[in-house]
């Protein structure tokens, strides 16, 4: 089971802690998918939507510190959505 660290808008953010590559988390509205970069914010793999893509951004961009704590410790911890 995949941790699912933030919910917001029907958006579902999930970090895998085995994973590794450049740091990234990934993103599921509906039925569309999309993987992220931390560092970048910008979706490197998927098919979201531009609005969720916005909204994903924004989020990242307010928990940026917090996703990349994440990934280094590899330590699980839900952040809060996008108000």
């Amino acid at each position: 089971m995949v941790p699912i660290i933030a919910r917001f808008y029907g958006i579902i953010i999930k970090m895998y802690f085995k994973e590794h590559g450049i740091p990234h988390f990934h993103a599921i509205y509906g039925e569309y998918n999309g993987i992220f970069s931390i560092e970048t914010l910008e979706m490197i793999e998927g098919d979201l939507p531009n609005r969720a893509q916005k909204m994903i951004k924004e989020w990242g961009m307010m928990y940026k510190d917090e996703l990349m704590k994440l990934w280094r410790t590899q330590k699980f911890r839900k952040l809060p959505g996008l108000e």
